[in-house]
């Protein structure tokens, strides 16, 4: 008797190359829902904020002054004030000095484009405020943009002249970063400006009364701005509420 043939297996056919595609884009999207917990995201919700300048790997509130409450913070994108209005501005003996404190919880009041350049310009100084903060060994620092513009010829400025009262105690800078090239030469032509990032003890909260001064002159204007960027606040986040998954104001 002849032994029967041996009758090949039939090979699979290939799977459809748009078939693999689309099983390999499903199961990448459930690892990554699995590795976010679960989470998705809203359209119109809030962007994480890009970590401030100098950040610990421990806390990304170590610099720059964002150690408020989350009560503090609103949306990024829907504040509507320039960088003046929230600026301490005065005259010293021909020389117009402005200060604006960094922190998170009020430059997000401002414009959008307003409130990135405050942050590329901490981003520019990243290296140098963590250096800082090895040095000193402070948690924290409040930063401060403060530029000297000259209005008589050949004025003459101390960098170090500066300080800020609030809560019964007086902070000076810890250090100064210079932002110019002729800072650290404490004199202005006419129309020209100096300008450089202030390093304070983040013990320093800028949502209190508070008081500058360069070196014998005062202003308290703050206290009147602060008032300016608590409605704002508010107004931002009926803006944020408001416009669901709708685009910012501004962008």
């Amino acid at each position: 008797m002849l032994p029967l043939p041996t009758i090949p297996h039939p090979r699979p056919m290939p799977e459809p190359r748009r078939t693999r595609r689309s099983r390999f884009s499903t199961a990448l999207l459930a690892a990554a829902t699995v590795a976010c917990g679960g989470a998705t995201a809203t359209p119109g919700a809030e962007p994480a904020p890009a970590p401030h300048a100098g950040a610990t790997s421990t806390s990304s509130a170590a610099v720059g002054g964002d150690t408020t409450s989350a009560s503090f913070l609103v949306p990024v994108g829907f504040g509507t004030l320039r960088q003046e209005d929230i600026a301490v501005q005065f005259q010293v003996q021909g020389v117009q000095v402005r200060a604006i404190p960094l922190d998170e919880s009020v430059i997000r009041v401002l414009k959008p484009d307003s409130y990135r350049s405050l942050r590329v310009l901490q981003e520019t100084r990243q290296s140098d405020v963590a250096a800082l903060t090895r040095r000193y060994g402070v948690p924290r620092f409040s930063l401060w943009y403060v530029t000297y513009y000259g209005t008589t010829q050949e004025s003459r400025f101390s960098p170090q002249e500066f300080a800020v009262m609030s809560g019964g105690r007086e902070f000076r800078p810890l250090d100064v970063i210079p932002l110019t090239s002729g800072f650290g030469e404490n004199r202005l032509r006419p129309r020209e400006t100096q300008s450089a990032i202030y390093l304070f003890d983040g013990a320093l909260d800028v949502n209190q009364q508070l008081t500058v001064r360069v070196q014998t002159v005062e202003n308290s204007s703050w206290n009147e701005t602060l008032r300016l960027v608590e409605r704002e606040r508010s107004l931002a986040r009926s803006r944020a509420n408001g416009a669901g998954g709708s685009t910012p104001p501004g962008r």
